[in-house]
C-alpha cells in the first residue's frame, strides 16, 4: 500500500507543485518569512518557526502522515516556499519517508531535520546496558540516514524523557550518539521531555546541547505550570543551551486562542524555536503573520 501510495504521489507530484507554485507565487508577499535564528550554540541557522509532524503521533504515524503523501509532501513544500527551514521528524511518527519524497526537490544543505530516537522500542528502559544496544543505537542511525537519503543528520533527541534519571538509564545510547557526532553523523544532540525531572535533568546535562519543552500560556499537556516550566527554561539557557518550544497551542486544545499562545511563547524571552504541527497551509501562513505580529523578546 505505501508502494502504490508513493507511486501516486509520485505521478501526480509535477502538477501538485505547479499548482502550488502558483498559489505560493500570487501571496507570498502576504505571508511574511519567519526570521533565521542561531540555534543556542549549536553552529546551526534555522527558523524559528518549525513545521511539526507529530500530532497524535505514535507507532509510527501521526495525523500528518495519515494524510498520506499527496498532502504531506506538498505541505513541506508550502512550508519551505514561506521561508520555514526548521522540520521536525522522529521515528515514532514514521514520517522520514514522507520528508524524503520533499528532500527531492528541498536543497538540503538550506534545510536543519530534527528528528528522534524512539529508544522505548528496544526493551525495558533498565536493560539498556546490555552489549547489544550499542549496535542498536548505531544502526538507529544509519537507518535514518538511508530513510531521510542524507549524510549527516542536524539534530537527534532522545524522544520523551519522562523521569529526571533518564541520564543514568539512557547512558549508552548517549554515549553511542555523541560519538555519531564526533564523526559529524549528527550536528547537535539533546533531548524532548514530558516529565518535569526530567527537565530539570537536561538543563545540567553537559551532554544536552538542544531540548524540545513543552510549553503554552494555559498548562494544557505540559509537565507543570507555565512558571514552573519557564523557570527550569531559563536555566536551561543560562546553561548554554538551545531550547524549542513544543505544544504551543496545547496540541490543539488552544487552537482558539492561537494569538494568546503566540504573544505567550514570543514574549518569554526562552525559546530560540517552536515547532508547530499544521495540517493546511492557511494555519502555516497564519502562524506566520502571528510571529510577524508579535516579535520574540530577544533570547
Amino acid at each position: 500500500m505505501v508502494q502504490v501510495n508513493r507511486r501516486r504521489f509520485v505521478e501526480a507530484t509535477a502538477v501538485a507543485a505547479s499548482v502550488l507554485g502558483g498559489v505560493q507565487t500570487s501571496h507570498a508577499s502576504e505571508v511574511p518569512a519567519p526570521p533565521q535564528v542561531s540555534l543556542g550554540k549549536t553552529g546551526i541557522t534555522m527558523s524559528r518557526v518549525g513545521q511539526g509532524t507529530g500530532v497524535r503521533g505514535g507507532r509510527r504515524q501521526s495525523d500528518q502522515t495519515r494524510m498520506g503523501f499527496e498532502k504531506l509532501v506538498p505541505l513541506f513544500h508550502h512550508a519551505y516556499e514561506r521561508g520555514i527551514t526548521f522540520f521536525d521528524l522522529a521515528d515514532l511518527y514514521g514520517s522520514h519517508l514522507y520528508f524524503r519524497e520533499a528532500l527531492r526537490t528541498i536543497p538540503r544543505d538550506k534545510i536543519t531535520i530534527l528528528t528522534k530516537v524512539w529508544w522505548r522500542y528496544d526493551g525495558p528502559e533498565r536493560a539498556t546496558q546490555q552489549p547489544h544496544r550499542t549496535e542498536v543505537v548505531r544502526s538507529t542511525i544509519e537507518r535514518f540516514q538511508h530513510e531521510l537519503d542524507t549524510d549527516y543528520l542536524d539534530i537527534v533527541l532522545l524522544h520523551c524523557m519522562t523521569t529526571g534519571k533518564w541520564d543514568d538509564d539512557l547512558r549508552i545510547y548517549m554515549d553511542e550518539l555523541a560519538k555519531a557526532k564526533e564523526k559529524k553523523k549528527i550536528r547537535a544532540l539533546g533531548v524532548s521531555c514530558h516529565d518535569l525531572g526530567a527537565l530539570k535533568t537536561a538543563a545540567k546535562s553537559p551532554w544536552v546541547d538542544v531540548v524540545l519543552a513543552r510549553i503554552n500560556p494555559k498548562g494544557v499537556k505540559m509537565d507543570g505550570t507555565p512558571e514552573e516550566i519557564t523557570a527550569v527554561l531559563k536555566e536551561m539557557k543560562n546553561n548554554g543551551k538551545a531550547v524549542i518550544g513544543m505544544k504551543i497551542f496545547g496540541e490543539g486544545a488552544l487552537s482558539d486562542q492561537r494569538e494568546a499562545c503566540v504573544k505567550f511563547a514570543q514574549e518569554l524571552g526562552v525559546l530560540d524555536a517552536m515547532t508547530i504541527g499544521f495540517h493546511e497551509p492557511e494555519q502555516i501562513d497564519d502562524m506566520l503573520r502571528m510571529v510577524e505580529k508579535y516579535p520574540a523578546k530577544a533570547v
